[in-house]
């Protein structure tokens, strides 16, 4: 991934906000798949 690159896209309460990444770097494991509810602390996804 690179810096500013849309890594996923939470639906909450009618809006969209776009998780970007940070800086350049990797994605070790996604745990969410598409249509999940996710609590509010759950972990998306993890880096290397």
């Amino acid at each position: 991934m690179q810096e500013g690159q849309a890594l996923c896209t939470i639906e909450a309460m009618k809006m969209e906000n776009i998780l970007r990444a940070e800086k350049k770097g990797v994605v070790a494991k996604i745990n969410a798949g598409p249509g999940d509810s996710l609590a509010v602390d759950e972990v998306i996804m993890e880096f290397e």
